[in-house]
């Protein structure tokens, strides 16, 4: 009685029991093959390979020419930390990293939810009249290539003719500022130049996150007495919060490298290496000093602070379980 009701075993065939192993065939070596061993090995050669060795010379004092370069361990990490233009570097590159993702995303959400729950209140929920055109003039500045962006605001920040001085001319104030050449102004210069240049495309981000939203959740919050303040920050974002830790992660990537920004603005690293960063360090001291082991340090410990960045945010904007 205890066989099933309504099956049939034929006489002789095979029993396959539960969790049986199935037999490797060519086909299935095949597939493994080229659908799992290939992408791996070619992640292996792209990235690993590069990443171990690149930490194999950051512990070498090679200088690009010789075949055996001279094992030297962490003399190199400790010339970084006692140098104080890679300490200015790295300084710079942290208050970066705090200040560009905050000013970026803030900026960029106030503009989604103008565009997408910004409208009248009467009738369905909507952004304000003609969003569909702001949206699309607001994405404009990101499809311009970032040295394009550089070369704009160089002469933009000029103190002889530049539009910002010509502008406070206008107005009476004094026009002669040269922003990219004061220590106090020029960082700040090079950020607004990159919050133009990328607002747009996270603007665009938040806007398609927002319209995901389930249009109930909105309308029952407005139902509720929820103002636009309240509906945007304590309905709103926390169901997008996803989206806006991607976006603290690849804008503090961008503030972590600003290579493009600061060559093309600021050659040098500005006056008194008030804006330089890591990445334009590192391609000097490679390229101009043939320091390949030092340079390959500050690569190391840049990708570690964009690691440790990275995990930082994930685990802020992770949503906890009640």
């Amino acid at each position: 009685m205890s066989a099933a009701i309504g099956t049939t075993v034929p006489s002789g065939a095979p029993v396959r029991t539960r969790g049986a192993r199935r037999r490797i065939t060519p086909s299935r070596v095949l597939f493994f093959a080229i659908f799992l061993g290939l992408p791996l090995l070619l992640y292996a050669v792209i990235v690993v390979w590069p990443i171990a060795q690149a930490i194999f010379y950051s512990l070498t004092n090679w200088r690009g020419l010789s075949a055996a370069p001279e094992f030297i361990g962490l003399g190199n990490y400790v010339t970084l930390f006692q140098d104080p233009t890679f300490l200015k570097a790295l300084t710079n590159n942290l208050i970066l990293m705090v200040a560009l993702p905050t000013v970026v995303i803030v900026l960029a959400f106030a503009l989604a939810i103008l565009v997408t729950v910004g409208g009248s209140t009467r009738g369905e929920v909507r952004g304000v009249r003609g969003a569909n055109f702001f949206r699309m003039v607001s994405f404009f500045p990101y499809v311009i290539p970032a040295v394009v962006v550089g070369i704009l605001f160089a002469f933009i920040y000029s103190p002889n003719g530049g539009l910002l001085n010509g502008t406070l001319g206008l107005i009476g104030l004094d026009p002669g500022i040269a922003w990219l050449g004061s220590p106090d102004f020029a960082l700040i210069a090079v950020g607004l130049a990159v919050v133009w240049n990328l607002l747009g495309f996270y603007m665009v981000l938040f806007v398609a996150a927002i319209h995901a939203v389930p249009a109930e959740i909105v309308e029952a919050a407005r139902l509720d007495g929820c103002g636009r303040l309240r509906l945007s920050v304590q309905v709103i974002l926390p169901m997008i919060r996803e989206n806006v830790s991607t976006a603290a992660v690849y804008m503090g990537i961008v503030a972590l490298d600003m290579f493009v920004y600061i060559q093309v603005m600021t050659p040098n690293g500005g006056t008194a290496k008030s804006t330089e960063v890591i990445s334009r360090y590192l391609y000097e001291t490679a390229f101009f000093d043939s320091r390949f082991g030092l340079a390959s340090a500050m690569g190391v410990v840049l990708a570690l602070v964009t690691m440790l960045m990275a995990v930082i945010v994930l685990f802020s904007f992770r949503r906890k379980d009640v």
